[in-house]
């Protein structure tokens, strides 16, 4: 008898929460910069929590949660990225960050595969938006691109990229390829 985790769709990513330090501006953060939605808040004892979300069908995708400690240092969460489906929605983004006196470290990358802005948020976690690209190529890889060139610019050193390496293939031929790998599919 097969495991019931082995199925598809048996357990799929919803969402995370991480501490910090000054909820009320980081939820602003999250709400005005990157525009999620505040679909609650409360206490849970002393921690204080609010949930944001980007999807109707999800109470929450991030949760906020206050006491972070003020004396650590280093953020043990190595990135949070989002999905977008453009690159004007994506150009939107860099530009709503780069306007945000709370944002560091802001840069634009290839991976070939994707098109990613990555950017620390107000209490230094790393932030990265990026747009997936038709054809996949082994990781990792990340190349600075210009997203102030055309579209058909920007797509096209992608591809370059993409097709420099040895794996390139469509993405749909590198799904079906985890499909099979993954046990979805014989």
């Amino acid at each position: 008898m097969s495991s019931p985790l082995g199925q598809r769709n048996a357990l799929t990513f919803s969402h995370m929460g991480f501490y910090v330090r000054d909820i009320q501006r980081m939820a602003r953060f999250y709400r005005d910069v990157l525009g999620f939605f505040q679909t609650d808040h409360g206490n849970l004892g002393a921690v204080e929590l609010i949930f944001l979300s980007r999807d109707p069908t999800e109470h929450h995708q991030i949760v906020l949660a206050s006491g972070r400690p003020t004396d650590l240092t280093f953020s043990v969460i190595n990135q949070i990225s989002l999905r977008v489906s453009d690159l004007a929605t994506l150009r939107e983004l860099r530009n709503r960050t780069l306007a945000e006196p709370d944002v560091s470290d802001l840069t634009s990358v290839s991976h070939g595969n994707a098109i990613s802005i990555y950017f620390r948020d107000p209490e230094g976690n790393r932030i990265e938006v990026f747009m997936d690209m038709p054809w996949y190529c082994e990781q990792p890889l990340r190349e600075t691109i210009d997203l102030d060139q055309s579209d058909e610019s920007v797509m096209a050193s992608a591809e370059a990229l993409a097709r420099s390496r040895p794996k390139f293939r469509s993405r749909a031929q590198w799904q079906s390829e985890m499909e099979t790998l993954m046990g979805y599919k014989k």
